[in-house]
């Protein structure tokens, strides 16, 4: 709910920093998080993609876009990073047998290990250093918020989005 007697200024404000501690934490999470998993040889982008392509929603694959959709990267950024995960032999991307003109990227069974035996439980150990202050009330909070966050920001987005669907 808005605040009626904010002014618009000390709103922008207020706004302006949540952001930039948003900026902040993610840039601190893609710095800390890679070093959590370095020995494994991947960053907090590949641990995304190997854990969305770890759900059992993907275990057939799944198309770039509708992974880059999932993650919320455009599909050139998650291209050039499908590519080195593919040469690093964690990926493979092969043809969708129900559609030939589309390509499905597949997590490899060395991928698989990677993820499962080896990064997993560092990133398990990443997450509860880095939430070790925060109950679960808290955390409940983060959550709901940071949800809410995404859906107006995903509201934002969508003209954009359309504009994009009618170029092509």
């Amino acid at each position: 709910m808005v605040n009626p007697e904010m002014s618009r200024n000390t709103r922008i404000d207020l706004i302006n920093r949540i952001f930039f501690k948003l900026y902040q934490s993610a840039n601190m999470m893609h710095k800390t998080g890679t070093r959590a998993v370095q020995d494994e040889g991947i960053t907090t982008q590949q641990w995304a993609v190997l854990g969305a392509l770890s759900r059992q929603e993907a275990c057939a694959g799944i198309s770039i876009g509708d992974l880059a959709r999932y993650l919320m990267v455009s599909r050139q950024n998650l291209a050039g990073l499908v590519t080195r995960m593919e040469r690093d032999g964690h990926v493979k991307v092969v043809e969708d047998v129900r559609d030939r003109r589309s390509r499905l990227v597949v997590l490899t069974e060395s991928g698989r290990h990677v993820w499962v035996d080896k990064a997993l439980p560092k990133i398990h150990d990443y997450y509860l250093q880095a939430m070790s202050e925060f109950s679960t009330t808290d955390m409940t909070h983060t959550l709901h918020y940071l949800a809410k966050l995404l859906d107006n920001m995903a509201r934002v987005d969508q003209p954009i989005a359309e504009e994009t669907e009618e170029v092509r």
